[in-house]
This record gives structure tokens, sequence and C-alpha cells, in this order.
């Protein structure tokens, strides 16, 4: 296996790390800073209060998004294992 072989699937395998994480990432980072502003407005300044919208966010994302991020991640191992065949 060549050097440009390895840099081209591992360049594969951070874009569709990056592709499957970002829908979590930023609906947490939203409401993260969503929930942030409101302690500042309201000089509640409760810790525990950021988590419970975050894992809430996080499950419901999870459950829309969840196939799509499965047959993603499912066609580059199909892809990445029948490759393998031709080294």
């Amino acid at each position: 296996m060549e050097t440009e072989t390895v840099i081209t699937y591992l360049g594969g395998m951070f874009q569709i790390a990056l592709k499957v994480a970002m829908p979590l990432l930023i609906s947490t980072l939203i409401v993260g800073l969503m929930i942030s502003v409101i302690q500042v407005v309201t000089q509640v300044q409760e810790m525990t209060l950021t988590f419970v919208p975050k894992i809430l966010i996080s499950i419901a994302v999870l459950a829309i998004a969840g196939p799509w991020m499965l047959n993603i991640l499912i066609e580059f191992s199909i892809t990445t294992i029948s490759s393998i065949r031709n080294f």
C-alpha cells in the first residue's frame, strides 16, 4: 500500500467523521449558547441547567439523524472493505 492511498483513506475517514458528528455538535452548541444567554440575562448560574437540555437535544438529534449517520458509516465501511481486494 502506497503513502498516497493511505492519505486518501485517512482524508475520507476524517471527512466522514466530520459529516457524521456535525449535526450533533452544532445542535448542542446552539442549545448551549441559548442556555448561556438565558443564564446571563436571568443571572441564574446553576451548572446543572446546561446539561439536561444538551442531553435531551442530543437524544433527539440521534433519534432523527441516527439512521442517516448509520447509513453513511455503513457505506464507508463497505467501500473500504471491498477495496482491500485491490491490494
